[in-house]
């Protein structure tokens, strides 16, 4: 302090180190560092981790292990320092890793919509798991309004007819929506390129939004949809009594609808206000409603039998040795070669059936085509007998002329003996 002091009362460098008794070299450090202390030297002592640091690291990014675990571990590898050191290391290197940066994005209105599942458990007085639900949540990126619904399965069927009831309830469809790597979305992911769920990517591509990919092990890129679980969590789900199935989608929903007046801490509106704004830029809803129910492959057998689920399901004669599409939802069965619906049944409880529509076993037995081949009589003489056609029946038969070799020996002047 009495250094940057007497430079402001315009002392040089060497009067003030003649006034202090200090060397002009200290002066001019301590001015250049604006008043502050030199660092500390670097310590030249080397690390006791030495080569175990990097095992250390690796082991960090694996899990969150503790010291003491580690340190137990390092042990059994040689290491001779105490879990202090490996204590301070842990320490440093954690605040490394906890220190990151991220930009908050705002979408324009109607451009993209957020999607994720969560788990609600429904426990009895001793606290015991008695029902577990999935709540399927899509939140709009611009208004954060927000879509909840109990399912009990996440099935892609189930999966596909939650968007559905979204979009109906917003109004429309937002043009893009952000998932994570779910296997009701992508099969497998390889680069850039995702290898879509197909009967999932069908239904985007009909309804008119586009799915995108959050980066994997990056929650923090759908925050807008994260959020919300531990909101509805705590302030829905928490105490709740929840009856059944329909009364918890009703009492959630109608929920969500409450909170909509309370102003957003990030927007600083409140969620009806911002949806009036992005209503308007929502897609239109479909004309028709996707066909939802699960899609299988399965080969016709020679004896019309299409199987599935340990039951046998005839279908017409002319699918035979095809391979057909079975569709399956709400008890019914259907049957479809390419786009057209050959039969639909009534799946039965249990397994081991054979269902069969009298019809198909009747056009069966009256095809002419088919009767002629299979039922058309040998040729006469046959009786079940092996036959094989001689040289001179086959069409590429031709006429042989034979000579006696004389003739041959004569033109090539050669005497007979």
């Amino acid at each position: 302090m009495d250094i940057v002091m007497l430079k402001r009362q315009g002392l040089s460098k060497r009067q003030i180190a003649k006034r202090l008794g200090i060397h002009r070299g200290t002066v001019s450090g301590y001015l250049e560092r604006g008043g502050q202390p030199p660092p500390p030297p670097a310590s030249r002592r080397g690390s006791v981790l030495g080569a175990f640091a990097d095992r250390i690291k690796a082991w960090m990014e694996e899990d969150d292990y503790h010291a003491t675990w580690m340190h137990q571990r390092l042990k059994v590898l040689g290491f001779s320092g105490g879990l202090r050191a490996v204590q301070r290391f842990v320490r440093g290197v954690r605040d490394r890793l906890v220190r990151k940066a991220f930009l908050r994005f705002e979408t324009e209105p109607g451009q993209q919509a957020q999607v994720d599942f969560a788990e609600l458990a429904v426990v009895n007085e001793a606290g015991e798991t008695v029902a577990k639900y999935h709540m399927f949540l899509m939140v709009l990126g611009f208004s954060r309004k927000r879509y909840a619904e109990l399912l009990l399965r996440p099935n892609l069927t189930n999966f596909m007819e939650a968007h559905q009831r979204a979009f109906r309830f917003f109004g429309g469809v937002p043009a893009e929506i952000l998932y994570d790597c779910m296997k009701t979305v992508v099969i497998r992911r390889r680069g850039k390129e995702p290898q879509w769920n197909e009967g999932f990517h069908s239904f985007a591509e009909h309804t008119g939004f586009a799915p995108r990919l959050c980066p994997p092990y990056a929650s923090w890129v759908k925050g807008k949809v994260e959020r919300p679980i531990r909101f509805i969590r705590e302030g829905f789900w928490r105490g709740y009594r929840c009856a059944s199935l329909a009364s918890g989608n009703r009492d959630l929903l109608a929920w969500l609808l409450e909170q909509e007046s309370r102003i957003h801490g990030t927007t600083c509106q409140s969620i009806a206000e911002r949806f009036e704004a992005e209503r308007v830029h929502l897609g239109p809803l479909p004309r028709t409603d996707f066909d939802t129910s699960a899609r299988h492959f399965r080969s016709v057998g020679k004896d019309c039998i299409a199987r599935f689920d340990r039951n046998r399901y005839m279908v017409p004669h002319r699918a035979v040795c095809k391979e057909v599409l079975v569709r399956v939802k709400d008890g019914l069965l259907r049957v479809f070669d390419g786009a057209e619906l050959l039969v639909a049944y009534q799946i039965p409880e249990g397994h081991g059936h054979l269902v069969a529509d009298p019809e198909l076993v009747r056009a069966l037995r009256e095809d002419p085509e088919q009767n002629r081949m299979k039922y058309r009589r040998p040729p006469e003489g046959h009786k079940g007998k092996a036959r094989t056609l001689g040289p001179v029946a086959t069409p590429w038969a031709v006429t042989v002329q034979y000579r006696p070799i004389a003739e041959y020996l004569a033109a090539a002047g050669v005497g007979h003996e």
